[in-house]
């Protein structure tokens, strides 16, 4: 099963989306509403804010590496790690 915010993304929708937890803080604090546009793994850069799907878990996390064979690696902003994913379906425009 999709998850409901990949759907609208995947046909080209702008969302609005509030993440719980605290792992981007002091960036986005938890249950922030961002603005996520449509976007790729090959259009983000090392630095930008993502919503993604990685281990069969969606994130708003940031972009902390990136390779043309494993994608881009993701983490949040508090030094953790959670892995090497092309599954990038939108990119934080605004932190409401």
């Amino acid at each position: 099963m999709i998850n409901y915010k990949v759907e609208r993304l995947l046909v080209g929708e702008t969302i609005i989306s509030k993440e719980p937890g605290n792992s981007m803080l002091p960036i986005i604090k938890s249950k922030q509403p961002v603005e996520i546009t449509p976007t790729t793994w090959e259009n983000v850069d090392v630095g930008d804010i993502v919503y993604c799907k990685i281990h069969g878990n969606y994130y708003t996390h940031l972009v902390k590496g990136k390779d043309l064979n494993k994608g881009v690696l993701i983490g949040n902003n508090r030094g953790g790690i959670n892995g090497w994913t092309r599954q990038v379906y939108g990119i934080v425009t605004r932190i409401l």
